[in-house]
């Protein structure tokens, strides 16, 4: 059994995190979401893993590497081109078109493959899937979950009979149209021959083209329901929320990273807490080499990246820094994500540090001596 993660897209509705992130490399708990998955897989058995990369491809490549670290193998398929002046251009070929341009190359996929989105954490139980799909004699396989009537337009679903075979497919819906509120949760079983119905050499995506074509053609296309947890990174919105479960332990088998130095507060190495006048409410995770200056308040669940700094008369609630993150004295983050120079609000509204006038936040790389005023 070989597997694909499909990590090519752009990851437009995860800006600001994606400006310098691939999608899959957001990280959950310190740790990317895509080495989740590489785990899950490995844990499955499968120890040959593709992956279509296209934009900052580079960051997957550098951190994954070969996979050895997982006890599996992983290989590239870079999507894009190089023009004249040497410069790499990111030409993403659609979720199926990726899948195509490695079956064209080398012919890598010779029995059943595992296609998982690089965006959401997951449990199922993979070896429950994989017989139901046997036994069916399926073609292909989609899981699914159900999700509130009010949410169908974030995905694709699924209309099925009453034996479970697709009989349409539906591409993020608008309510009013919906005919299912099963959503597909990027999960597929495939065998060969799905690919060979995808044309090559152009951009071609698995749930508005493919699918539709499989039910339409009639072919041994199934729906799977199945319970397990289905964590979708779709928004900063949802990254904001996922992080917050996940530190209130609603998330089975995830724990906060550290040693634990107070009640509901997790540290990594060589931090430093001046708690005179400061207040930490859990749950609460401080990285390495952060800076905690005395008469802060950080209120939890929060997540603060390595190397940053709450100074004196600062405010965090519920928030999440990443790495090197400083916020100023006196000034009140509430519901926010900070990541380098921009700030979100668990609503999706944006903030650019150079617009922002005195700013709330800045580098901690940059920390100013003591004597100085904490101004960026």
């Amino acid at each position: 059994m070989k597997a694909m993660i499909l990590a090519a897209g752009k990851g437009t509705r995860v800006r600001p995190l994606t400006y310098d992130l691939p999608k899959p490399m957001i990280p959950i708990l310190g740790k990317p979401v895509m080495a989740y998955l590489v785990e899950y897989l490995a844990s499955y058995g499968v120890r040959e893993i593709m992956v279509n990369v296209s934009h900052l491809h580079h960051k997957i490549e550098e951190f994954f590497g070969d996979g050895s670290q997982y006890g599996v193998q992983i290989g590239y398929s870079f999507e894009g081109y190089i023009n004249d002046f040497g410069e790499v251009t990111a030409e993403p070929l659609g979720s199926a078109g990726g899948i195509k341009k490695i079956q064209q190359f080398g012919q890598f996929f010779d029995d059943t493959v595992i296609v998982i989105c690089g965006d959401a954490l997951i449990d199922l139980d993979l070896s429950s899937a994989l017989f139901e799909h046997k036994q069916k004699g399926a073609l292909a396989s989609v899981i699914t979950k159900e999700v509130p009537w009010d949410k169908v337009d974030n995905y694709g679903v699924v209309v099925m009979d009453q034996e479970s075979r697709v009989e349409s497919f539906q591409e993020k819906p608008k309510q009013d149209e919906a005919l299912s509120n099963f959503a597909s949760t990027g999960i597929y079983i495939f065998e060969p021959e799905v690919i060979d119905l995808i044309p090559a050499d152009i951009m071609f995506d698995i749930g508005s083209e493919l699918f539709p074509l499989m039910a339409k053609k009639g072919l041994p296309f199934y729906a799977q329901q199945r319970f397990f947890n289905w964590i979708d990174i779709g928004s900063v919105t949802d990254f904001w929320s996922v992080l917050q479960n996940v530190m209130q332990g609603r998330v089975a088998q995830l724990e906060i990273p550290g040693k634990q130095i107070a009640e509901g507060v997790w540290a990594g190495l060589n931090i430093s807490i001046d708690w005179d006048g400061t207040t930490i409410e859990g749950p609460v995770y401080i990285g390495s080499g952060c800076r905690i200056d005395a008469g802060s308040k950080i209120v939890g669940p929060t997540w603060i990246g390595h190397g940053s700094h709450i100074c004196s008369g600062a405010q965090v609630v519920r928030s999440v820094l990443f790495e090197y993150t400083r916020i100023l004295g006196g000034a009140q983050l509430d519901e926010a994500i900070v990541f380098k120079q921009y700030s979100v609000d668990r609503a999706g509204q944006m903030r650019r540090l150079p617009e922002a006038g005195i700013p709330d936040w800045g580098d901690a790389r940059d920390r100013l001596p003591e004597n100085e005023s904490a101004v960026s």
